[in-house]
């Protein structure tokens, strides 16, 4: 099994749970290939169970289309094709916590 990141444009997550079952999808965007779509192609991909609620958590920190970088494995699927599995999703630009606040002029006049 191997392990890639990517960076795209975030369009959200998703979790569906059906008997007891839980399966979280992450959407993101790509080029569009100029034939069947045009704007963003949308791709959906599946995340690890063991991460499925850190991920999905994890959605509601980004903004539509901003930036994020996707961790994932990628196992053999069937006819020799990939299936990419999301790991882990984080903003490529963190935010920062707090603005940074102006420095303070240093010549400020002397008292008489």
């Amino acid at each position: 099994m191997a392990r890639s990141t990517m960076e795209v444009a975030f369009l959200g997550t998703q979790k569906t749970e059906m008997e007891g079952a839980k399966y979280v999808k992450v959407f993101y965007g790509d080029e569009p290939d100029g034939k069947t779509e045009h704007g963003l192609s949308i791709i959906g991909m599946a995340v690890a169970d063991d991460v499925a609620d850190e991920v999905f958590a994890a959605g509601a920190q980004f903004a539509p289309l901003e930036t994020v970088r996707i961790t994932f494995d990628v196992a053999r699927g069937g006819q020799n094709k990939g299936k990419n599995l999301c790991l882990h999703i984080e903003a490529v630009k963190p935010k920062a916590d707090k603005p940074a606040t102006p420095a303070q002029p240093q010549n400020t006049p002397a008292k008489a």
